[in-house]
């Protein structure tokens, strides 16, 4: 298991570098690497510092949360189709970005999009807090969340719908694509710090989910609380994906792909899964990123597009294996 760490770590490094290194301005790799680290005159340090590190960042950060918070539902919920998006709180988020676009204040400030995008993702989780209520077990968060999700989703087909503007759902369109062009050190630090904290509380689960695989009656008596548990999870999901969401718009499929992938490799234990889900989320959405600079870099292919393209797939092949009677 800790060659499986430390191969992840270092794909996810070596991916970090050539994403540092990839775009349209041919710097080269030591070029690059002086400007970035010792600044200077001229564009060279400005793409380094501005364009190319936060997407970098960002692919790193909302990789492993997407990752991270794919394996902490899949392993609560002890259902292999689990994903971070089931709660709501992704389509809330994206829901209070399609807002800010259509009604124009997103063009007023850089952070008025994903600061909009934070607060939706807010009242999906008061909503689920509402719902779900302080007793509610995993089949009413899951009803909870369906609920939110299908609520988001006709708010954001509406807005769509009663558009006046047509460059406004133009771009409401290719928001929810998902992509990590364009962003700055800005989008970094507003997505990092919540990131964090709901990675700590996603961390501090790791032995209830354990307990938890042996069911609910068996962790209960093991002294895990499901209540606590429970909530500790949505605090954190929500944390990650929220923030996720609102910096890099919808992006699905690697944190349902990426636990599936790594499980076998950690004896499906959910408290070695996290981390290597985290790693393995990281790795994944920096190569898609580098993809598409790479595919069709005059089309600017979206990465939300590329990584259901790779996922989708996968996701049916991992089903086909399952139905066959293979491990997954």
């Amino acid at each position: 298991m800790k060659r499986l760490f430390a191969a992840l770590a270092l794909l996810v490094a070596a991916l970090f570098a050539i994403s540092l290194m990839t775009g349209p301005a041919g710097i080269g790799a030591l070029d690059g690497l002086r400007a970035l680290i010792l600044g200077g005159d001229g564009p060279m340090p400005i793409v380094m510092r501005e364009i190319r590190l936060p997407r970098a960042l960002l692919g790193l950060v909302v990789g492993a949360g997407l990752g991270l918070t794919g394996a902490a539902m899949q392993g609560y919920l002890r259902n292999p189709l689990a994903e971070p998006g089931l709660i709501g709180v992704s389509g809330m988020a994206a829901l209070g970005a399609v807002i800010a676009i259509q009604t124009g204040l997103s063009l007023g400030t850089a952070l008025a999009l994903p600061a909009t995008a934070l607060a939706g993702a807010a009242i999906g989780v008061g909503l689920l807090v509402a719902l779900a209520g302080p007793r509610g077990g995993s089949v009413t968060l899951i009803l909870a969340g369906i609920a939110i999700s299908a609520l988001a989703g006709a708010g954001t087909a509406l807005v769509l719908n009663l558009s006046p503007n047509p460059y406004a759902a133009n771009e409401i369109v290719f928001w929810l694509m998902g992509s990590l062009a364009d962003r700055s050190m800005v989008h970094v630090w507003l997505a990092l710090p919540p990131m964090l904290l709901g990675a700590a509380l996603i961390w501090t689960t790791g032995r209830g989910l354990d307990a938890l695989t042996l069911g609910e009656s068996a962790a209960s008596a093991m002294g895990v609380s499901a209540t606590w548990l429970r909530w500790r999870l949505i605090a954190g999901v929500a944390l990650i994906v929220g923030p996720a969401t609102a910096v890099a718009g919808a992006i699905g499929f690697v944190g349902l792909v990426v636990p599936h992938i790594l499980r076998p490799w950690v004896a499906a234990r959910p408290s070695a899964l996290l981390p290597a889900s985290a790693l393995g989320g990281a790795a994944l959405l920096l190569a898609a990123d580098i993809a598409v600079r790479l595919i069709l870099p005059e089309r600017d292919l979206k990465l939300g597009v590329l990584t259901a393209l790779v996922g989708a797939p996968l996701f049916l092949h991992l089903i086909w294996k399952t139905r066959s009677g293979g491990r997954v």
